[in-house]
């Protein structure tokens, strides 16, 4: 993404020291735009929980260079911290996906060559991220061209934010708009503020924003009614887990998106990466482990003052409890297709198994 005209990744090896890592703070989006440096696992395992970094791919790939840190400190503790770090949270099947894949390079190998290997390997699940959320740009750009060619301009719905904040680099739901945008094709993004963490109005704004993309924020809620008004052309989100059957687990408010598009009309596409499928899975509604995150992201809300102080304020009923599913599932039979970065397909077990036969066997 750019910000001020240079373009990042979300996260990568400080240029100062070589073997730090960097991410941006997304907690401070969008009033500061801050990189945190990372020294250690604990401190990776925090930037987890507490979303400083956050987005399934990305989270995959920031606990990689977790485990990289982990073995420049100590290469005898690998299997404890890849169980450390992968609990951090638990629907996003990617961080899974990624800590496998460092077990699976270090495993069998000396203690003293797993600290190069280590950062080899998270340097590589990195630029995989990258590449393939290129890929998934370049085969979702040909739905949005194919509606700008009957209309002067395209309105595309999102629910989250799976751009470049979510991810490496590009995005998965966003990496087709930037690249219709890039394109010269005249697209706007409905983009909602996705409570109650407002990833939307906070960080998919921010980076549509930045690089030039014409956008606007929208109550959860206003979908429906858009859609209703022939407002949107096309709805396409990202996935922290897909299962074998084509579900897909999202952020809680997904689900009710897929079922306004069904009703009138509106093609509900949902863009993911290979480290996303979850071929183990079945029924996504019974089997994905749907993380409940803190009361205190539904009765509070933080927020920039009249005079520039970053405030949180209580909004909801003194003494009123509340609950905080921070994941729904859309079933399969909701979602019109998958982008991926080797094609787009239906969200059937057929066509999935198909694209990616290494996984189905």
């Amino acid at each position: 993404m750019r910000i001020d005209g240079v373009w990042h990744r979300s996260v990568r090896i400080d240029e100062a020291d070589g073997w730090s890592v960097r991410i941006l703070d997304q907690t401070r989006l969008p009033w500061a735009v801050e990189w945190l440096r990372l020294v250690d696992e604990d401190q990776v395992a925090h930037a987890i929980r507490s979303m400083q970094t956050r987005g399934a791919p990305l989270i995959g790939a920031t606990a990689a260079y977790g485990v990289a840190l982990a073995m420049r400190r100590d290469p005898s503790a690998l299997e404890g911290v890849c169980a450390m770090l992968a609990e951090t949270r638990p629907t996003a099947i990617n961080l899974r996906w990624a800590i496998d894949r460092m077990l699976g390079a270090l495993r069998n190998l000396p203690v003293q060559d797993r600290t190069a290997a280590a950062y080899a390997e998270a340097a590589a699940i990195a630029d995989d991220d990258a590449a393939t959320c290129e890929a998934i740009g370049r085969n979702g750009l040909p739905l949005i061209a194919e509606i700008a060619a009957r209309k002067p301009r395209v309105n595309i719905l999102t629910h989250c934010n799976a751009g470049w904040l979510a991810t490496v680099d590009w995005g998965t739901a966003l990496a087709p708009i930037y690249m219709a945008h890039d394109a010269g094709i005249p697209v706007h993004v409905w983009v909602d503020e996705t409570r109650p963490r407002n990833q939307g109005a906070a960080l998919t704004a921010f980076e549509l924003g930045a690089h030039g993309v014409a956008h606007t924020v929208v109550a959860d809620n206003a979908g429906g009614h858009l859609m209703q008004h022939g407002q949107v052309d096309l709805v396409i989100v990202g996935t922290d887990r897909v299962t074998r059957t084509g579900d897909v687990a999202n952020k809680i408010g997904t689900y009710l998106k897929a079922l306004a598009a069904r009703d009138n009309g509106v093609p509900f596409w949902v863009a993911l990466p290979h480290s996303t499928l979850d071929m183990r899975v079945g029924d996504g509604v019974a089997e994905i482990p749907i993380e409940e995150r803190s009361p205190a992201e539904v009765t509070d809300l933080t927020g920039r003052t009249a005079d520039g102080r970053i405030e949180t304020i209580r909004v909801a009923a003194a003494g009123s409890p509340a609950a905080n599913p921070a994941f729904d599932v859309t079933p399969a039979r909701l979602v019109t297709g998958l982008i991926t970065e080797r094609g787009r397909i239906p969200a059937t077990p057929d066509a999935i198994a198909a694209m990616y036969p290494e996984k189905a066997a």
